[in-house]
Protein backbone atom coordinates (compact mmCIF):
# COMPACT_ATOMS: atom_id res chain seq x y z
CA UNK A 1 0.00 0.00 0.00
CA UNK A 2 1.67 3.47 -0.91
CA UNK A 3 1.38 6.18 1.38
CA UNK A 4 -0.13 10.15 0.11
CA UNK A 5 2.27 11.97 -1.07
CA UNK A 6 0.75 14.99 0.58
CA UNK A 7 -0.75 15.09 3.92
CA UNK A 8 -3.93 17.39 3.81
CA UNK A 9 -7.35 15.65 5.26
CA UNK A 10 -8.58 15.80 1.89
CA UNK A 11 -5.40 13.31 0.34
CA UNK A 12 -5.94 11.30 3.64
CA UNK A 13 -9.92 10.99 2.31
CA UNK A 14 -9.41 10.70 -1.12
CA UNK A 15 -6.83 7.55 0.02
CA UNK A 16 -9.12 6.41 2.69
CA UNK A 17 -11.66 6.20 -0.41
CA UNK A 18 -9.62 4.55 -3.35
CA UNK A 19 -8.50 1.81 -0.83
CA UNK A 20 -12.65 1.16 -0.19
CA UNK A 21 -12.77 1.18 -4.22
CA UNK A 22 -9.97 -1.26 -4.79
CA UNK A 23 -11.60 -3.47 -2.36
CA UNK A 24 -8.57 -3.06 0.38
CA UNK A 25 -11.05 -1.99 2.88
CA UNK A 26 -13.94 -4.21 2.13
CA UNK A 27 -18.01 -3.68 3.57
CA UNK A 28 -17.33 -4.38 7.28
CA UNK A 29 -14.40 -4.08 7.79
CA UNK A 30 -12.80 -2.75 10.76
CA UNK A 31 -10.18 0.04 10.01
CA UNK A 32 -6.68 0.58 11.43
CA UNK A 33 -6.88 2.92 14.39
CA UNK A 34 -6.42 7.23 13.67
CA UNK A 35 -2.36 6.61 15.63
CA UNK A 36 -1.72 3.94 12.81
CA UNK A 37 -3.14 5.10 10.08
CA UNK A 38 -1.20 8.89 10.35
CA UNK A 39 1.85 7.09 11.23
CA UNK A 40 1.63 5.40 8.25
CA UNK A 41 0.35 8.07 6.04
CA UNK A 42 2.74 10.44 7.30
CA UNK A 43 0.55 13.14 9.05
CA UNK A 44 -1.05 14.06 12.52
CA UNK A 45 -3.90 11.64 13.87
CA UNK A 46 -5.72 14.82 13.90
CA UNK A 47 -5.43 14.90 9.99
CA UNK A 48 -6.98 11.08 9.67
CA UNK A 49 -9.45 12.45 12.68
CA UNK A 50 -11.06 15.09 10.60
CA UNK A 51 -11.07 12.84 7.06
CA UNK A 52 -12.66 10.11 9.08
CA UNK A 53 -15.22 12.37 10.84
CA UNK A 54 -16.13 13.87 6.61
CA UNK A 55 -16.72 10.39 5.55
CA UNK A 56 -18.64 9.24 8.67
CA UNK A 57 -20.91 12.76 8.27
CA UNK A 58 -21.30 11.59 4.44
CA UNK A 59 -22.32 7.79 5.70
CA UNK A 60 -19.49 6.15 3.73
CA UNK A 61 -17.53 4.67 7.88
CA UNK A 62 -19.69 4.04 10.79
CA UNK A 63 -17.60 5.29 14.08
CA UNK A 64 -18.69 3.86 17.59
CA UNK A 65 -16.83 4.79 20.62
CA UNK A 66 -14.68 1.40 21.76
CA UNK A 67 -15.94 -0.40 18.74
CA UNK A 68 -13.57 1.35 16.14
CA UNK A 69 -14.27 2.43 12.88
CA UNK A 70 -15.65 0.24 10.11
CA UNK A 71 -16.30 0.66 6.43
CA UNK A 72 -20.14 0.79 6.29
CA UNK A 73 -22.13 -2.19 5.09
CA UNK A 74 -24.80 -0.23 3.03
CA UNK A 75 -23.02 2.87 2.54
CA UNK A 76 -25.66 5.85 2.41
CA UNK A 77 -25.35 8.64 -0.65
CA UNK A 78 -26.45 11.81 1.12
CA UNK A 79 -27.40 14.85 -0.81
CA UNK A 80 -25.43 18.01 -0.04
CA UNK A 81 -28.00 21.09 0.36
CA UNK A 82 -26.95 24.49 1.27
CA UNK A 83 -28.67 27.21 2.87
CA UNK A 84 -28.82 29.26 -0.62
CA UNK A 85 -28.91 33.84 -0.29
CA UNK A 86 -32.10 33.89 -1.94
CA UNK A 87 -30.46 36.93 -4.04
CA UNK A 88 -27.99 34.93 -5.45
CA UNK A 89 -30.49 32.45 -6.29
CA UNK A 90 -32.37 35.04 -8.44
CA UNK A 91 -29.16 36.19 -9.61
CA UNK A 92 -28.09 33.47 -10.66
CA UNK A 93 -30.84 33.08 -13.39
CA UNK A 94 -30.15 36.63 -14.54
CA UNK A 95 -32.98 38.46 -12.93
CA UNK A 96 -33.23 41.02 -11.27
CA UNK A 97 -33.53 40.67 -7.44
CA UNK A 98 -36.23 42.52 -5.06
CA UNK A 99 -37.39 42.53 -1.98
CA UNK A 100 -40.10 43.68 0.05
CA UNK A 101 -40.91 43.71 3.92
CA UNK A 102 -44.79 42.53 4.44
CA UNK A 103 -44.67 42.63 8.05
CA UNK A 104 -42.65 42.84 11.09
CA UNK A 105 -43.63 42.11 15.15
CA UNK A 106 -41.90 41.01 18.10
CA UNK A 107 -43.48 38.52 20.09
CA UNK A 108 -43.98 35.78 22.10
CA UNK A 109 -43.37 32.40 20.98
CA UNK A 110 -46.13 30.71 19.23
CA UNK A 111 -47.20 27.25 20.24
CA UNK A 112 -46.07 25.58 17.28
CA UNK A 113 -42.22 26.65 17.67
CA UNK A 114 -42.18 24.52 21.28
CA UNK A 115 -40.58 22.13 20.08
CA UNK A 116 -37.28 24.30 19.08
CA UNK A 117 -37.71 26.61 22.00
CA UNK A 118 -39.49 26.38 25.48
CA UNK A 119 -39.74 30.24 26.35
CA UNK A 120 -38.60 33.73 24.82
CA UNK A 121 -39.84 36.32 22.41
CA UNK A 122 -39.43 35.97 18.58
CA UNK A 123 -38.99 38.24 15.85
CA UNK A 124 -41.82 37.64 13.12
CA UNK A 125 -41.49 38.34 9.64
CA UNK A 126 -43.38 38.02 6.26
CA UNK A 127 -41.58 38.80 2.85
CA UNK A 128 -41.91 38.56 -0.42
CA UNK A 129 -38.49 38.05 -2.78
CA UNK A 130 -39.20 38.91 -6.14
CA UNK A 131 -37.39 37.62 -10.10
CA UNK A 132 -37.55 40.77 -12.55
CA UNK A 133 -40.74 42.00 -10.49
CA UNK A 134 -42.81 38.92 -10.63
CA UNK A 135 -42.98 36.86 -7.30
CA UNK A 136 -40.30 34.51 -6.39
CA UNK A 137 -40.66 33.22 -2.53
CA UNK A 138 -42.90 33.94 0.14
CA UNK A 139 -40.86 33.64 3.60
CA UNK A 140 -42.53 33.87 6.90
CA UNK A 141 -39.32 33.76 9.53
CA UNK A 142 -39.57 33.07 13.15
CA UNK A 143 -36.04 34.73 15.13
CA UNK A 144 -35.18 33.58 18.54
CA UNK A 145 -34.53 36.38 20.70
CA UNK A 146 -33.22 34.49 23.33
CA UNK A 147 -30.87 32.85 20.53
CA UNK A 148 -29.95 36.10 18.46
CA UNK A 149 -30.62 38.95 20.73
CA UNK A 150 -29.24 41.89 17.84
CA UNK A 151 -32.29 40.76 15.94
CA UNK A 152 -34.28 43.01 17.99
CA UNK A 153 -32.58 45.95 16.87
CA UNK A 154 -32.65 45.00 13.17
CA UNK A 155 -35.76 46.07 11.34
CA UNK A 156 -35.11 43.83 7.85
CA UNK A 157 -36.51 46.95 5.79
CA UNK A 158 -33.82 47.06 3.35
CA UNK A 159 -32.30 43.16 3.99
CA UNK A 160 -34.26 40.20 4.59
CA UNK A 161 -33.65 37.87 7.72
CA UNK A 162 -32.42 35.27 5.17
CA UNK A 163 -29.17 37.10 3.97
CA UNK A 164 -28.85 39.21 7.34
CA UNK A 165 -28.61 35.40 9.41
CA UNK A 166 -26.36 33.96 7.01
CA UNK A 167 -24.00 36.80 7.63
CA UNK A 168 -24.35 36.99 11.06
CA UNK A 169 -25.28 33.87 12.60
CA UNK A 170 -23.10 31.21 11.71
CA UNK A 171 -25.10 28.03 12.18
CA UNK A 172 -24.23 24.35 12.59
CA UNK A 173 -26.80 22.16 12.35
CA UNK A 174 -30.22 22.34 10.54
CA UNK A 175 -33.22 20.55 9.99
CA UNK A 176 -35.14 20.64 5.96
CA UNK A 177 -38.78 19.55 5.46
CA UNK A 178 -40.03 19.10 2.04
CA UNK A 179 -43.61 19.29 1.05
CA UNK A 180 -46.54 20.35 -1.76
CA UNK A 181 -49.08 22.30 0.18
CA UNK A 182 -52.29 24.17 -1.61
CA UNK A 183 -51.67 27.62 -1.10
CA UNK A 184 -53.93 29.71 1.34
CA UNK A 185 -55.61 32.41 -0.26
CA UNK A 186 -53.46 34.77 1.34
CA UNK A 187 -50.25 33.17 0.05
CA UNK A 188 -51.63 32.36 -3.37
CA UNK A 189 -52.24 36.37 -3.93
CA UNK A 190 -48.83 36.89 -2.75
CA UNK A 191 -47.87 34.45 -5.56
CA UNK A 192 -49.90 35.43 -8.30
CA UNK A 193 -51.05 32.11 -8.06
CA UNK A 194 -54.91 30.38 -8.93
CA UNK A 195 -56.79 29.91 -5.34
CA UNK A 196 -56.06 26.69 -3.91
CA UNK A 197 -52.78 26.00 -6.51
CA UNK A 198 -50.28 23.66 -5.22
CA UNK A 199 -47.27 25.17 -4.00
CA UNK A 200 -43.50 24.14 -3.16
CA UNK A 201 -42.82 24.51 0.59
CA UNK A 202 -39.65 24.14 2.50
CA UNK A 203 -39.41 24.32 6.44
CA UNK A 204 -36.17 25.19 7.97
CA UNK A 205 -35.04 25.38 11.55
CA UNK A 206 -31.56 25.76 12.45
CA UNK A 207 -29.26 26.54 15.51
CA UNK A 208 -25.83 27.16 16.75
CA UNK A 209 -24.05 24.85 18.65
CA UNK A 210 -27.47 23.90 20.61
CA UNK A 211 -29.22 27.34 20.53
CA UNK A 212 -32.16 27.45 18.37
CA UNK A 213 -31.52 30.34 15.98
CA UNK A 214 -34.77 30.91 13.48
CA UNK A 215 -37.67 28.59 11.85
CA UNK A 216 -38.48 29.76 8.25
CA UNK A 217 -41.06 28.44 6.00
CA UNK A 218 -40.71 29.06 2.64
CA UNK A 219 -43.55 29.48 -0.21
CA UNK A 220 -42.38 28.79 -4.32
CA UNK A 221 -44.94 28.82 -7.02
CA UNK A 222 -44.92 25.10 -8.49
CA UNK A 223 -42.75 26.09 -11.45
CA UNK A 224 -39.95 26.20 -8.78
CA UNK A 225 -37.18 23.58 -8.68
CA UNK A 226 -34.51 22.70 -6.35
CA UNK A 227 -31.44 20.60 -7.52
CA UNK A 228 -29.04 18.65 -5.07
CA UNK A 229 -26.06 17.13 -5.46
CA UNK A 230 -24.60 14.00 -3.85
Amino acid sequence: MTAVDRTGYRDVREEILRRIRVKIWTPGVVMPNETDLAAELGCARATVNRAMRELAEEGVLERKRKAGTRVAAAPVRRAQLKIPLVRAEVEATRAKYAYQRLDHQILAAPADLKRYMNAGEVVRLSCLHLADDRPYQVEDRWISLPGVPAARSETFSDVSPNEWLVKEVPFTDVEVTFSAQTATDEIAGLLAQPKAAPVFVTERATWAEGAFITFARLHHPQTYRMTARY
